[in-house]
């Protein structure tokens, strides 16, 4: 999956134009929540280890890539070098530590991984409930009444994955507590138990770290911030970095609102409450790259899907121009 010398070449040309040193510097951030031993068609948005490998080969061939930490730093004061860029991972999945992590330090790359701890030991998300159940339910039709759906027919892989987004859609931004009653009712239907392993341990947690890695605050329970009071959101945010800090005793300075879109998953309370507890950084899911104008508390973050090496290159590059690519 290499990109020919020829086109590497002139990508990179074009980025150091789009993102000179300096003042006028643009920093780009990936975001990345799994990598997966092998391919599965449950979860196409998320590459293979092959994949992620390219991926990395790609993006360090392009751009320089640092730590997100010092990215930030040098961005705001100026210093940031020519085609600058991080990598960071969300949530904190076990393949984060036993799949990613080998090849990071392969390739010598350094990234930012965003956990939510009261995950971490077994614990599982919501979405990953609602995908593993539809993984395991029998062929044939399933009554979804209770989680606000009707019937739904299961005859293969690619459908599965497809009611399972539809779930996760439909109760992604209910109250927490409604969310979780009709994810309940789903599990209920499982005939199997789902997995315990998912997400990374606190033992993995500190091997990422003790590799170089910097680990950042995704809050304990992973919420959408505007859906819950401000008390327990300034809980939220703080909480899951003095767990944190205890699991690893060192200073955690990055944080990553979950979801992340401005204005509908967080707004400028949160942004308020992020500064309050002592971070440093933040990120968003607002697509495009950063300039050293942007409000350090929310750094543009984005998702580059394609499957070929050329057109993966091609679409580093043009985020570094903001322009949001159809459908996105």
């Amino acid at each position: 999956m290499s990109l020919p010398g020829v086109g590497l070449s002139f990508m990179r040309t074009m980025a150091g134009m789009l993102s000179p040193a300096g003042g006028q510097a643009k920093l780009s951030i990936l975001i990345y929540h799994r990598v997966l031993p092998v391919s599965d068609p449950m979860l196409p948005g998320d590459p293979d280890a092959a994949t992620f490998r390219w991926h990395m080969q790609t993006t360090s061939r392009l751009f320089n890539i640092l730590p997100l930490g010092e990215a930030a730093s040098r961005l705001a004061s100026g210093t940031l070098p020519a085609r600058a860029a991080c990598i960071t991972f969300d949530d904190g999945y076990a393949d984060n530590a036993r799949v990613a992590l080998p090849i990071l330090r392969e390739l010598g790359i350094p990234a930012t991984f965003f956990v939510a701890v009261d995950y971490l030991d077994g614990g599982m998300m919501f979405n990953d409930r609602v995908l593993e159940t539809l993984r395991r339910l029998p062929e044939g039709e399933v009554e979804l009444a209770g989680v606000g759906l009707g019937g739904r027919e299961l005859s293969g892989v690619v459908q599965r994955a497809a009611v399972a987004m539809e779930i996760i859609r439909a109760v992604k931004h209910l109250d927490a507590s409604e969310r979780e009653d009709r994810v309940q009712a789903l599990v209920d239907l499982c005939p199997e138990s789902l997995p315990a392993d998912l997400m990374m341990s606190t033992d993995e947690l500190r091997t990422l770290a003790g590799a170089g890695m910097e680990i950042g605050g995704h809050t304990r329970t992973h919420p959408i911030l505007t859906r819950i009071p401000d008390a327990q959101a300034m809980g939220e945010i703080g909480g899951g970095r003095e767990v944190l800090e205890s699991i690893l005793g060192q200073p955690v300075r990055l944080f990553a609102y979950p979801n992340g879109k401005p204005g509908q998953d967080y707004d400028a309370r949160h942004v308020a409450m992020v500064r309050e507890c002592g971070f440093n950084t933040a990120v968003s899911t607002a697509w495009g790259v950063s300039d050293r104008h942007r409000d350090p508390f929310q750094l543009a973050r984005f998702t580059p899907w394609d499957k070929t090496s050329g057109r993966f290159a091609a679409r580093l590059v043009r985020n570094l121009l903001n322009k949001k690519p159809d459908g996105v």
